[in-house]
């Protein structure tokens, strides 16, 4: 016998709403209602449960709320429906009660094939309950429409334990476009997810391709510990560059690893923020000269194999730019010490300025016109300590010396200074001639001794040949190989391995590869008519690229350089089609904005106080009762809320296999100490300390270069 709709209604009620709040809903629960398991539902599930999902009738359907906690309290012997109890005294009775957050509401959609009725969770609340209501256990099919429901659910991740384990979906445009954080201690499972994420994205894919092409896709994953290695190894759509291993041990080299190719970041790659956060370029001197040096080195100024002509036009044009640049600084006519200072740099300026035979008449006229008027200039400014010189004499000598650019084949717009930040290839000792001819110039050459230490130590360092010198890689070939060539033709995976990168270098190169990635998007969405060519940037222990700094210093180190590329990335990166996933143990350490910019979250187990702190922050006021569950949640369980979800799951991720992991498992102490694992397999650990303390010291690179 079948029963009424009214009936099974009533058979799923649990309790009667006692309290109403926006931000939180009490509930009286009956005296018959479920202590363990129900089995009103059809099938067993355990009640009352912390972060269950609840059901409340109201006009538009139901209101959702999820269960923050369960009591007990001591109050009068209720009177049960139906019946008429009888005390002979009045006592204090346990009645159970418990609390919900209002999350949404479940709305009926349709029927389906089987006529079962489907529902659509939709976030938000349009009305809240009066007092008295009841509140209803939810069916197997309205749990599965709660966590299953949203548009373009392309990509599974896991089942929810929660919800009967509904399947739970998501959709990459949420997940990726508006960047993704992953956060969670050691050994909860968050780099196992993060893998998981791409590899199941690339699935649902090519799945829904339908063609058996690999996917048109972009992850580039800055990996600083070495763990994505191997990870992504079994896939033909995987790129895996690592700092070169020629100094290796012949027989590690020719293992599996080395399919990998040498990590190459160019030196000429670096812009002017980037080369002052490294050399540390103080403000007043250093960074002037070697911003001016960067433009003379990007614009072939000190260029070799030039005629004498194009060199004399040239280096006119350097002159043009550090007059302007006296002029708008005021040195000149600030004060007699200044004005020395320029007169002593017209005298250098004169005598550099050198007949060439090869000179045409009208060249040779010209410049021995400039001599004659800098010579007149001087002169009229005797003594030790000159006059000042006025704003009309550093005009006309600029005019003079605009004259005798034009009449060498220069052009007015050639005196326009470059930008020091385009990426046009160059030599570091280039740079270096250009900072010593500019020192020299500006007069400022013991000034610059330890900037040009700095960049000689970076030429000279064997580990970054391979990274930064020892390179040809044109800018166009570099972004084929990283970021992926036409169609990802060439893969769809790229991982960056940074665990070999020297740690005074890795925020610059790091913050190189993203600025570099940042910038061609927005280059292709200009040329190509707004459209973005969508790209995912992971990054393996965020804390360690985007981590927070002081604002208000006037010097930035190369930390605070890297951590104001990803910035613009957070704020920027979703216009230009470049999303990121922040994976890190330590959300409290990274930058108040790039986490501001997160719209969905992953939340491993978290048991630092003052992690789940700032994770509370992030998240409504009426959620923070769901987040409590942070400190005993099992590996690879985690909860998903923000953009991504339509609201705050709980979900057991998808199972990888040991080979697809990341290699971040805890230490196998017992192992090593006894012989064997627990499958009874020999683990033999040998080591061989000669042999790190060679690659270690860099013998064997000098042992080749001695033979060589």
């Amino acid at each position: 016998m079948s029963i009424s709709p009214v009936a099974y209604a009533e058979s799923l009620r649990v309790g009667t709403v006692d309290f109403v709040s926006p931000d939180q809903i009490k509930v009286l629960l009956d005296i018959e209602a479920p202590d363990g398991t129900a089995l009103n539902t059809g099938t067993p599930r355990p009640f009352p449960r912390v972060n269950g999902y609840m059901l409340i009738p109201n006009d538009s359907g139901y209101l959702v709320g999820q269960v923050e906690w369960i009591t007990i309290e001591r109050s009068q012997y209720p009177k049960r429906r139906g019946l008429q109890d009888f005390g002979l005294i009045d006592l204090p009775y346990p009645l159970r009660k418990m609390s919900l957050n209002p999350l949404g509401c479940l709305v009926f959609d349709e029927t389906d094939a089987n006529g079962d009725e489907r529902y659509k969770f939709i976030r938000g609340v349009q009305g809240y309950p009066s007092v008295g209501v009841p509140v209803l256990l939810p069916t197997k099919n309205q749990l599965r429409d709660i966590i299953e429901s949203g548009d373009n659910r392309r990509v599974s991740i896991g089942t929810s334990p929660l919800a009967n384990n509904a399947n739970v979906m998501i959709d990459p445009d949420r997940l990726f476009g508006r960047h993704l954080a992953v956060l969670g201690n050691t050994g909860s499972g968050k780099s196992c997810s993060v893998a998981g994420l791409i590899r199941w994205s690339l699935n649902a894919a090519k799945q829904a391709r339908n063609d058996g092409k690999e996917p048109n896709a972009r992850f580039i994953v800055l990996d600083p510990n070495g763990e994505y290695a191997k990870t992504f190894e079994d896939l033909t759509t995987a790129k895996i560059f690592k700092v070169d291993t020629s100094t290796l041990d012949i027989s590690e080299s020719s293992s599996k690893e080395s399919t990998s190719e040498p990590l190459e970041i160019p030196l000429w790659f670096w812009n002017s923020a980037e080369w002052c956060a490294f050399t540390q370029a103080s403000a007043k001197t250093q960074r002037p000269t070697l911003i001016q040096s960067l433009r003379n080195v990007r614009e072939d100024t000190f260029q070799e194999g030039l005629t004498a002509s194009q060199g004399m036009r040239r280096y006119l044009r350097i002159l043009i730019s550090i007059i302007k640049i006296d002029k708008n600084n005021g040195g000149p006519y600030t004060g007699k010490g200044q004005a020395k200072g320029f007169k002593e740099k017209l005298m250098r300026l004169a005598e550099t300025i050198k007949v060439d035979n090869s000179f045409s008449d009208e060249e040779k006229i010209a410049q021995q016109d400039l001599r004659n008027h800098i010579d007149q200039l001087v002169r009229s400014h005797p003594g030790e300590w000159p006059s000042i010189f006025t704003i009309d004499e550093l005009d006309s000598l600029l005019s003079i010396l605009a004259d005798t650019h034009s009449i060498f084949g220069g052009h007015s717009t050639d005196i326009l200074p470059i930008d020091a930040d385009i990426p046009k290839k160059f030599e570091g000792d280039q740079l270096i001639r250009s900072i010593e001819a500019n020192a020299e110039l500006l007069k400022v050459t013991d000034h610059v001794e330890t900037l040009l230490m700095r960049i000689r130590s970076i030429l000279s360092d064997t580990r970054m040949k391979s990274i930064s010198s020892d390179t040809s890689i044109e800018l166009h070939e570099w972004l084929e190989k990283y970021i992926g060539d036409n169609q990802a033709s060439n893969g769809s995976v790229t991982v960056i391995d940074l665990s070999l990168v020297p740690a005074d270098i890795i925020h610059v190169l790091t913050a190189v590869i993203a600025r570099i990635t940042l910038e061609s998007l927005q280059r292709y969405r200009k040329l190509n008519d707004g459209k973005t060519l969508p790209t995912v940037l992971v990054m393996e222990e965020a804390h360690t690229f985007v981590k927070r700094y002081k604002d208000d210093s006037e010097y930035h180190g190369s930390a605070e350089v890297c951590c104001k590329v990803f910035e613009k990335i957070a704020r920027e990166g979703r216009k230009f089609g470049l999303g990121m996933v922040l994976s890190s143990q330590r959300p409290s350490e990274l930058s108040p904005t790039v986490l501001s910019q997160c719209n969905s979250f992953l939340l491993h187990r978290i048991s630092n106080e003052r992690d789940q702190d700032l994770v509370h922050k992030l998240v409504p006021d009426n959620l923070r009762g769901l987040l409590r569950d942070l400190p005993g949640l099992p590996s690879r369980h985690a909860f998903l809320l923000g953009w991504a979800s339509e609201l705050p799951v709980l979900v057991e991720m998808k199972n990888l296999p040991e080979s697809h992991r990341p290699k971040s498992d805890d230490p196998d102490y017992w192992d090593v100490w006894t012989g064997k694992n627990s499958k009874g397999e020999q683990i033999q650990r040998d080591v061989d300390w000669k042999q790190i303390t060679d690659d270690w010291q860099q013998l064997v690179n000098n042992a080749e270069s001695d033979d060589n």
